[in-house]
C-alpha cells in the first residue's frame, strides 16, 4: 500500500476519498478523457460484400482462456466452498461423484492432458493459415498464485502450441490472469522489483518466432503493441494497444477484455475508434467472457447503422477472405460423455454460424438482424442461448429478465450506454437491465 502511495500520481485529497470516502475527499475512477482522432475525413463508406466465387480464404484458430489448473485432481471435490474447485483431496459420496478426469461442469478450470488432448485434436484436423491466443493462461486460484507459479503456465502452455501447431503463426494478447496479484499491471514508470518486467520479459521469450523483433521489444517495455504482418498480408493487434501512425489498409484487432466489459471512458473511447476507422478493422476477437458471444457496434450519429461486431468465444474457427469473416464454427468438448468409464475425448464441432442462424453472411449487419429475430422468435433465442452455454445452459431457461439483460449486452459494444438498448424496447428499467449484465450468466435467471 505504501510502495502505490508513494508512486501514485493522486493528489492527497482523491487518495483520500478513494480510501476513506466521499466526506475526505473525491475520486472518481470513471471520470471522462478523450482521444484525439486524425483531423483527417473519413474516407468514404464501401459496405462489405461477399468475395466471388471460387476466390481464396484462409482458416483461423481462435483460442482465449485454457486456465490451466495445476493442481486439478481427478475424483476431487467438484462442489467446494472454495472460488475454485476440483483440487485436492477426493470427494466422498459414491463412486463418479469426484471431479471427472477431463475436465468438470463447475467452478473448475482445466487439467494439462486436456489442453494437451485439445492441440493434438487440431494436430491432427484440417490445417490453418494463423491463430490468435488471447490470454488468460493460469487458473483461478488467485488467492495463493505466486510469479513462479504465472511463469510456468506461460511457459508451458506457450511450449505446448509450439510443439502441436508449428509451423503455424501465432498471435498472442495478455489476459488479466496473467499477473500475480490478479489484474496486477503497473504502469510503465513503476520499475524494480514492483514492475511488470518479470512478466513482460518472460512474454517476449515465450513468444520470440511468434512476434517480430519491434514488437517483442515494445512488449518488454510497455505491454503495448505494434501492427504485425502476418503471412499473406494478414494483420493482427497482438497485445494490448496499437501504438503505429500507419495502419496497413485492413487490420484484425484482438484482445482479452472485450470493450464493453472496459471501464466507461476507455470503452467509449474504443467505440470511436472502431467508428472512426470502420473501413479499416476487418474484425474484432475476444476472449474473457467464457461464453459464446458477440458485441456490436453502431454509427455515432444514429446509434442504428451497424459497423462493426467484435466476437468473443472459448474456442472458434473461422473462414476469412480479404480479412473478412465469412463464417465461423464453435467446437467443444461433451464432459459428461468423455468422463464416462472407458470413453475417450471426443472433440466436435457445437454449431456453424451461418448454418445455424440463416445468415446469408456474417458481416455487421447480419448480426443486428440476428438481434432483431431474437426479440420476435423465441425458439431462435433459446437456440442461442444453449449455444452462449456451449452446450451446457443453466438448467433453468433464460426468460424475460435474462433475455432484455442479454439482448442489451449484445447490442452494446461500450459500457454503461442505456441509448443502445432503447431500440429494444426492454420492459425493464435500464439501470435493472445493466445490473443484470453485471452479474455472471448463472444469476440472470
Amino acid at each position: 500500500m505504501v510502495s502505490a502511495w508513494v508512486r501514485s500520481v493522486l493528489r492527497p485529497a482523491e487518495i483520500c476519498g478513494l480510501l476513506v470516502g466521499a466526506r475526505c475527499g473525491h475520486w472518481d475512477i470513471l471520470s471522462d478523457w478523450n482521444v484525439t482522432l486524425p483531423g483527417t475525413p473519413k474516407p468514404p463508406l464501401v459496405p462489405p460484400a461477399p468475395p466471388p466465387p471460387g476466390a481464396p480464404s484462409a482458416r483461423l484458430l481462435f483460442l482465449t482462456d485454457l486456465h490451466w489448473d495445476q493442481a486439478y485432481a481427478p475424483g476431487s471435490d467438484p462442489a467446494c466452498k472454495d472460488p475454485l474447485c476440483c483440487r485436492g483431496g477426493r470427494a466422498q459420496g459414491p463412486p463418479h461423484a469426484g471431479a471427472g478426469y477431463w475436465g468438470e461442469y463447475s467452478k473448475c478450470d482445466l487439467p494439462l492432458h486436456t489442453i494437451r488432448n485439445l492441440l493434438q485434436h487440431l494436430a491432427r484436423g484440417p490445417p490453418f493459415q494463423l491463430a490468435y491466443w488471447t490470454g488468460d493462461l493460469p487458473a483461478h486460484d488467485v488467492w495463493q498464485q505466486s510469479r513462479a507459479d504465472q511463469l510456468r503456465a506461460l511457459r508451458t502452455l506457450s511450449t505446448l502450441l509450439r510443439k502441436y501447431l508449428a509451423p503455424l503463426p501465432v498471435y498472442p494478447a495478455v489476459g488479466n490472469h496473467e499477473a500475480t496479484p490478479v489484474n496486477g499491471f503497473p504502469p510503465p514508470y513503476v520499475h524494480g522489483n514492483q514492475s511488470s518486467a518479470w512478466l513482460y520479459g518472460a512474454m517476449a521469450e515465450a513468444w520470440e518466432g511468434w512476434l517480430p523483433p519491434e514488437a517483442l521489444e515494445t512488449l518488454r517495455r510497455h505491454c503495448w503493441a505494434v501492427p504485425v504482418c502476418s503471412p499473406g498480408g494478414w494483420v493482427g493487434v497482438p497485445v494490448c494497444r496499437s501504438c503505429s501512425r500507419s495502419l496497413p489498409p485492413q487490420v484484425h484487432i484482438i484482445g482479452h477484455i472485450p470493450p464493453a466489459h472496459c471501464l466507461r471512458s476507455w470503452s467509449w473511447n474504443y467505440y470511436r475508434i472502431v467508428n472512426r476507422f470502420e473501413g479499416t478493422i476487418a474484425a474484432q476477437f475476444f476472449g474473457h467472457t467464457h461464453v459464446d458471444e458477440f458485441e456490436m457496434f453502431y454509427d455515432e450519429e444514429t446509434l442504428s447503422r451497424p459497423v462493426s461486431v467484435a466476437f468473443s468465444s472459448p474456442r472458434r474457427c473461422g473462414r476469412l477472405c480479404s480479412h473478412m469473416v465469412l463464417d465461423h464454427e464453435t467446437f467443444i468438448l461433451n464432459l459428461t460423455e468423455a468422463n464416462a468409464p472407458g470413453a475417450e475425448p471426443r472433440w466436435q464441432r457445437l454449431y456453424r454460424a451461418r448454418q445455424a442462424y440463416g445468415l446469408p453472411s456474417v458481416f455487421p449487419a447480419d448480426w443486428d438482424g440476428l438481434l432483431r429475430r431474437f426479440q420476435a422468435d423465441e425458439r431462435l433465442f433459446q437456440q442461442f442461448w444453449f449455444f452462449f452455454h456451449k452446450g451446457h445452459p443453466p438448467r433453468e431457461p433464460c426468460r424475460e429478465a435474462c433475455k432484455a439483460a442479454l439482448l442489451c449486452a449484445l447490442r452494446s459494444g461500450r459500457s454503461a450506454d442505456p441509448s443502445l438498448c432503447r431500440t429494444l424496447r426492454p420492459r425493464l428499467p435500464f439501470a435493472h437491465v445493466q445490473a443484470l449484465e453485471l452479474e455472471p450468466p448463472t444469476a440472470w435467471l
